[in-house]
């Protein structure tokens, strides 16, 4: 507004009016949803709405109730067409009711053995197979314990890169042990998981990846 007046311009009214307008809107994600697309109705992602505020939460009911969003200063934009809404969560806190009850909840587990193996081979082909059968059946054997935090896919993909970067051709229980950091995140699980635990399950792992 200065800046405004600095050029010569003095009515405050206009100057304020053309700063409150659609041509200084930046279209963030949330709103480029509500637009028209002619493809069909857009797709918009919320990834790990767990890691976002309340004040987030409170603002999303908006757009999944109405399909709207309301600006202050502009009015409220509409979808002409309600878009798809997909949220995530990792459950770091809970989601509050008054947002789910506006989704439809679906439960996405872990996969399995098969599902975890091709995934593994096809982001990390250069994994030998043989160790490739033994960390997915050494994390699938994991995510069994008790843990206060299972191993995801994630974290068998960055467990893979590393012993691939150790030149590990099979699991062997010094390795999984000094390796252990890179699939357990809480040092109580770290703790758990020791010698005599990791010498079994590479035993269990052994005859299991043996037999297939």
């Amino acid at each position: 507004i200065r800046l405004a007046e600095a050029a010569g311009e003095r009515d405050r009214q206009a100057i304020t009016a053309d700063i409150f307008s659609e041509r200084h809107l930046l279209r963030r994600p949330l709103l480029q949803a509500l637009e028209p697309q002619p493809e069909g109705p857009p797709v918009l992602l919320v990834d790990e709405l767990d890691r976002t505020d309340e004040a987030f939460e409170a603002f999303l009911l908006e757009v999944l109730s109405d399909f709207q969003i309301t600006i202050p200063e502009l009015g409220t934009v509409k979808a002409p067409a309600p878009p798809i809404i997909v949220l995530t969560s990792n459950r770091t806190r809970e989601i509050h009711d008054a947002l789910k009850r506006r989704c439809l909840y679906h439960w996405v587990d872990y996969p399995s053995a098969e599902r975890e193996l091709a995934i593994l081979r096809a982001r990390l082909p250069d994994v030998p197979a043989r160790l490739s059968a033994q960390i997915v059946a050494f994390v699938q054997a994991l995510r069994q314990e008790d843990l206060f935090k299972v191993p995801g896919v994630a974290e068998t993909l960055d467990w893979a890169s590393a012993l691939v970067e150790l030149d590990a051709a099979s699991l062997d229980p010094a390795m999984v042990a000094d390796t252990l950091g890179v699939l357990l995140k809480y040092q109580d699980d770290i703790a758990r998981t020791d010698a005599p635990r990791i010498e079994k399950l590479i035993d269990a792992v052994r005859r299991e990846t043996a037999e297939a």
